[in-house]
């Protein structure tokens, strides 16, 4: 996978920096944010390039508005309990994902999934 940036935006500071620590070993950098407007910030300040945030703390709205303002960023979000039927508000709010929240390598591969479908639709 190519080095990416990512911020994290989870509401529970334990919750995210152990997904954080977890996504070290596939990212250039991983940057932790506690909410919406942390992670606002967060993305054009540290480049990021994918955006993983959790349906607890950031709402659709907001998802839908973190994709629209920040369209090169792939946003993957999350939730302990997530669903079909949460996937698919995910997926039409912007998101490439819905992943659970603790699942790091599901997230990992969903971020590669969408950067080889960017790339080969570039092609």
């Amino acid at each position: 996978m190519q080095p990416l940036n990512v911020v994290v935006a989870c509401g529970d500071p334990s919750a995210a920096y152990s997904l954080a620590q977890t996504l070290n070993q596939h990212f250039r950098t991983v940057s932790v944010a506690s909410n919406a407007a942390e992670a606002r910030a967060a993305i054009p300040k540290h480049r990021a390039h994918v955006a993983i945030v959790d349906l607890e703390t950031v709402s659709l709205g907001e998802v839908t508005e973190l994709c629209r303002e920040f369209s090169a960023t792939s946003v993957v979000c999350t939730h302990r309990l997530p669903d079909e039927e949460m996937w698919a508000a995910a997926l039409a709010a912007g998101a490439i994902d819905c992943c659970h929240n603790d699942d790091a390598l599901e997230i990992v591969q969903s971020v590669d999934r969408n950067l080889r479908q960017v790339r080969s639709t570039a092609a």
